[in-house]
């Protein structure tokens, strides 16, 4: 690995990474907050939001530590590593994973170019679509420069967003928190569903983990991924707390909290930082498979996928998600198809990794004898 790493690359780039992968269409636009965590009320949902986050940091640090361990940097030899010939049951659980998130993704961008621009919702899918086959072509530099940059504007207009919140009907989140009774409802299972179908993140960003330089650096990195992938959400479930428990049943909170602050212009800035979250979650999943394919094409002694290659496979497994959006609906993805991933990568991911893996983790190297002349 690189010995001249920054230490942005080494410590914050994995979380940043992890953040553009989790946040989404539905974490972005608020609705996957409303289905997970306003059930539970207040403080229930930030109980929740705390467990997913403790939840996050535990598994990113384990698999960065035994991502390094192994020499693995693309989910495929990861999971050949982990589960041995049982790595073909992760690539099933994340074809899955990547349709359903990417038709998400095309429902939020259609949903979100419809509410602000007026536009047809098929406009906005295409236009994400697009975008992400152009950033995934070229490769893994082009993917962090991304990460990098769109998180400055998501964290920006993230805190921006709560200061106009506060400003603006900040005495109706005070009654919110102060009239709610304990956390209440199942927010354990709220927050265990919500950490156990996003998590599979920690896997999809394995190739920016060729910057750690050591086994501590891979667990403090997954530490540190924890908290910089939950604040942005944090922030955004106090804001929706003015309006409990009614938010809930709206397919875009957001779009309904930026009509409450009727700030001037805010609402096309904070639909863009959702249109670049959107990006950088789509680029995430597809960079992904792209290395995966490029590290079977490398290890046959071909060269890696060049950037016409990957264009085409991002722009044809993008076809086939568009569509599903088309078909289904924001609403309707989330409440039905998450609860499912968050079964499915328990059993394929999660599970394995917490027995297999730190058992692997906390094993000895075996002693190499020196041959004696």
């Amino acid at each position: 690995m690189p010995s001249n790493s920054s230490w942005f690359q080494r410590f914050l780039l994995p979380g940043l990474a992890l953040k553009a992968v989790i946040i989404g269409g539905g974490y972005a636009t608020g609705r996957e907050l409303a289905e997970y965590f306003v059930p539970s009320g207040p403080w229930g949902g930030l109980s929740a939001m705390l467990l997913a986050t403790l939840i996050w940091s535990v598994v990113a640090a384990v698999t960065f530590a035994l991502a390094r361990k192994m020499g693995a940097y693309d989910y495929r030899a990861f999971f050949q590593g982990l589960l041995g010939p049982g790595w073909v049951a992760f690539e099933l659980a994340y074809l899955i994973f990547v349709i359903l998130i990417l038709a998400v993704f095309g429902a939020a961008a259609g949903a979100i170019g419809a509410a602000t621009f007026g536009w047809p919702e098929l406009a906005g899918s295409i236009l994400l679509a697009i975008s992400i086959v152009a950033f995934t072509a070229f490769g893994t530099d082009i993917v962090e420069t991304l990460f990098k940059y769109a998180s400055m504007l998501i964290y920006a207009v993230y805190a921006l967003f709560l200061i106009f919140a506060l400003t603006s009907f900040g005495g109706l989140i005070a009654d919110g928190f102060a009239n709610a009774p304990p956390p209440s409802g199942n927010w354990v299972a709220g927050g265990l569903t919500y950490a156990s179908y996003n998590i599979v993140g920690a896997v999809i960003i394995l190739p920016v983990l060729r910057h750690l330089t050591s086994q501590r650096d891979a667990v403090v990195a997954g530490i540190i991924a924890g908290p910089l992938t939950m604040l942005p959400a944090i922030l955004f479930f106090v804001a929706m707390m003015a309006f409990y428990p009614a938010i809930g049943a709206e397919t875009l909170p957001s779009d309904f909290l930026l009509r409450q602050m009727a700030v001037p212009g805010f609402h096309i800035l904070f639909q863009l930082m959702i249109f670049a979250a959107l990006l950088e979650s789509g680029v995430g999943a597809i960079h992904a498979i792209n290395e995966r394919v490029s590290g079977v094409v490398e290890a046959r002694g071909r060269p890696p996928l060049g950037t016409g290659a990957r264009a085409a496979i991002g722009g044809v497994i993008l076809v086939g998600c568009m569509f599903v959006a088309a078909r289904i609906g924001l609403v309707d993805l989330i409440a039905s198809g998450y609860r499912f991933l968050a079964w499915l990568f328990l059993i394929v991911f999660v599970g394995p990794l917490l027995t297999i893996g730190v058992w692997r983790l906390l094993r000895p190297a075996p002693v190499r004898m020196e041959t004696l002349p």
